[in-house]
């Protein structure tokens, strides 16, 4: 996919500028390939806005794509190796320079002759295509609307009323909508995935007599992506006279007459035979459907032609082969593809990245978009961070109906989503084919040389090594892995999220490409010294987790973005329901932090941290109330925050923050556990505050009218926060939800 492209150069243009040196034996073979790479990325955006018609075509995309997962292939061989030089010890490097001085030419040399191979190969495919009578990818626009499914909104105008099942509460809420007696101009918009039956719930709300009795005209025309708004104008014109049975004007006939087509829309049943089995894998088949009408009616018509319980259970099993194969469920998956090919090309490998999901898996917001982050699927762009382009990414693909929101935050962001059972079909069965990834559900045998990403969702507790791990870019763990396989040199994401492992595996230091690295809920009680090797690493996970302190080596990730690592206990209501981790206090090269969830404050770790001034997120644990004035300083210092957390030490201990004069000024949510003297007095000027919660503050002071004023407080946790007997509501708190309260008060 043109993303692969864009990463690579980007890649070649980062190694021509910072690898000089490094590159000098090869430096005209990346210079050759980097062009060849920008007419490539070209070419593939061209290719992706046609769909290719004929296999010599799809060929022909095929080994332009294969070409760059090649080439990216031999690069980071080329970075791996510089910086394998590059992390040696002086006696090791001296040893390179002497001795090994022979092995570094070959290495090169090596390099060198397979950059030509590549630039060759991507040169021959013109010639080729030549020889064969491929000249230029015809294909069809994605851009615009397919004949059969314009037909499919112009047949639903004939459903007949006794053949819909299951829309009568949602069209008369449409109806209500249209027939509210007000005489004002008002847009109604439906929405919904392909396929879950708007058109035909507008088509039979249209239809009926008592909504068009509201209007003096009405006009039912078919909009695609790709039109005249002069003919569009034409048609409605028409419409409009047609309805008023008058005469249509003679220029208005010049319009081009379509073919008018009537689909008899039928109940089908999902019935081929007798038997609780049959029963049972009918259901499944229905629930695989979610409540789109398309699918159901569709499937139904493919299972009927079905006479055994083997047959249904090989269809099911095999359910995203059929749906691109099977002539039956064609117009299904066109139209449920039909909203794939329609994103934007950057939206696309991130949407297909959601499929390496377990079915029905609950996908949160923050882990996705660091995922997609530190994979590249991200387009940089000029004065916006990579997680605020990767948010719109997700409310885009949310608002398309390609992603269900399950949960919202306080702001109404997609906080988790889920993907269509079908959909993710259709996701699996298109990654598979552009090799963009796949999943391991333990009956496939784990040859996965030809894929970039692989996500374990079913094993015996362990996977053999095979000739593919070298190539993989993602590993994704969501089964029973006890062992990790061997081999991943060239890995970006490894998310190894509640995997029983207790043991750090040695050679993870060693993946000089790794980006993301998450080791929540798993059983690991240490991070080695060694993982300070892990130069690109920008996230790392190790919330829930037996890890109890971090190595020193940690300073050296330089990169890193994200660092959560704090434990839930089980006293959800007590005060330590939290624990922060050790850190060693120079954690002041990690400029680039935005997240540092949840550190234990020992030594100077509360004065450095004013130096990190890119957080957005901090917690700190352990906090005296000698710490006051270089606590209140450091806060003070970081105008990007907008979550804070902090704990003292134990329940007796002040938490004293009253010296803060000017907190952050996008400060969104604030958590304080620990005693307070009295309310602090920036509460009040807090007006970006969504959600507080204070804990053990035991406040003889009513807190309420400190904070009533705030515009945005939505969400207010008092847990052994006032010992008074009477909370005063006087007025303000105008979004406010009360999250939980552990004593009864007078209101």
């Amino acid at each position: 996919m043109e993303s692969a492209a864009s990463l690579l150069i980007g890649k070649i243009a980062a190694i021509l500028e910072n690898e000089a040196s490094s590159i000098a034996a090869v430096r005209d073979e990346v210079d050759e390939l980097k062009l060849e790479l920008i007419s490539m990325k070209s070419f593939l955006i061209d290719a992706e806005g046609k769909e290719p018609q004929t296999e010599g075509e799809r060929t022909w995309v095929t080994s332009v794509r294969d070409l760059t997962c090649d080439a990216e292939n031999v690069i980071d061989e080329f970075l791996y190796h510089i910086y394998d030089k590059q992390s040696a010890t002086p006696f090791a490097k001296l040893l390179h320079r002497t001795i090994y001085f022979p092995k570094n030419l070959w290495h090169r040399h090596r390099i060198a002759k397979k950059l030509q191979k590549i630039t060759k190969k991507i040169k021959a495919i013109p010639e080729r295509n030549e020889r064969y009578g491929v000249s230029t990818i015809e294909g069809t626009s994605s851009d615009s609307v397919p004949r059969w499914v314009k037909n499919k909104a112009e047949s639903s105008l004939y459903i007949m009323e006794d053949e819909l099942i299951g829309i009568e509460d949602k069209k008369q809420t449409l109806m209500g909508l249209l027939m509210n007696g007000k005489e004002n101009e008002m847009v109604v918009s439906v929405v919904g995935m392909g396929g879950s039956g708007k058109t035909t719930l507008v088509a039979n709300t249209f239809n009926n007599e008592n909504v068009k009795r509201q209007f003096d005209c009405y006009a039912w025309i078919t909009v695609s992506q790709t039109y005249v708004i002069e003919d569009l104008f034409k048609q409605m014109i028409k419409k409009f006279h047609e309805g008023r049975k008058e005469e249509v004007p003679e220029h208005l006939n010049s319009i081009k007459k379509k073919k008018k087509g009537r689909t008899q829309c039928t109940r089908l049943p999902l019935y081929a035979g007798s038997g609780r089995e049959l029963e049972s894998l009918a259901w499944k088949l229905v629930e695989k459907c979610e409540d789109l009408p398309l699918a159901v009616v569709t499937l139904g018509g493919l299972m009927s032609s079905k006479r055994s319980s083997s047959e249904w259970r090989r269809v099911y099993n095999s359910l995203n082969w059929h749906l691109t194969k099977h002539p039956m469920l064609e117009s299904m998956s066109s139209i449920l593809l039909l909203s794939f090919n329609n994103l934007p090309n950057p939206l696309k490998p991130c949407f297909l990245y959601c499929a390496l999901f377990p079915e029905d898996y609950l996908i949160r917001r923050k882990r996705l978009i660091k995922l997609w982050i530190a994979e590249g699927l991200v387009e940089p762009i000029d004065g916006v961070t990579p997680e605020e382009v990767a948010e719109d990414y997700l409310v885009e693909l949310t608002g398309r109906s390609m992603l269900q929101v399950e949960l919202r935050n306080e702001a109404g962001r997609p906080k988790a989503c889920k993907m269509h059972d079908l959909m993710r079909e259709l996701a699996l069965s298109t990654s598979k084919n552009e090799k963009f990834g796949a999943t391991y559900v333990g009956r496939e045998i784990v040859d996965k040389a030809e894929i970039r990403r692989l996500s374990i969702q079913k094993t015996e507790g362990e996977i053999n090594s095979c000739t593919g791990m070298s190539e993989l870019r993602s590993f994704l763990v969501f089964g029973t892995l006890k062992k990790l396989p061997s081999g991943f040199k060239l890995l970006r994401v490894l998310d190894l999220e509640d995997a029983p492992i207790d043991r750090f595996p040695d050679e993870l230091v060693y993946l000089f490409n790794l980006r993301y690295l998450n080791l929540k809920g798993t059983l690991i009680e240490e991070l080695p010294e060694s993982i300070g090797r892990l130069r690109n690493l920008q996230n790392l996970n190790i919330r829930d987790s037996k890890i109890k302190a971090l190595p020193k080596a940690i300073s050296k990730l330089v990169n890193l973005r994200h660092l959560t690592m704090y434990r839930y206990t089980n006293y959800h209501y007590g005060f330590m329901y939290v624990i922060g981790i050790k850190a060693a206090s120079d954690l002041s090269n990690l400029q680039k932090l935005q997240v540092l969830q949840s550190v234990e404050s020992e030594g100077k770790i509360i004065k450095v941290i004013r130096k990190m001034t890119q957080l957005t997120s901090l917690g700190i644990t352990n906090v005296k109330a000698s710490d006051e004035m270089d606590l209140c300083d450091s806060l003070q210092k970081l105008e990007l925050l907008h979550y804070l957390f902090l704990m003292a030490s134990d329940e007796e201990e002040f938490l004293r923050v009253n010296a803060l004069s000017s907190p952050p000024p996008g400060l969104q949510k604030v958590y304080l556990a620990g005693k307070l003297e009295k309310v602090p007095l920036w509460f009040g000027s807090l007006h970006n505050l969504t959600r507080m919660s204070l804990r053990w503050s035991r406040l003889e002071e009513d807190v309420l009218p400190h904070i009533q004023a705030l515009p945005n407080l939505e969400r207010l946790g008092l847990i052994n926060a006032y010992v008074g007997e009477k909370l005063c509501f006087s007025g303000g708190f105008i979004m406010l939800v009360w999250d939980r309260c552990t004593r009864r008060f007078s209101l």
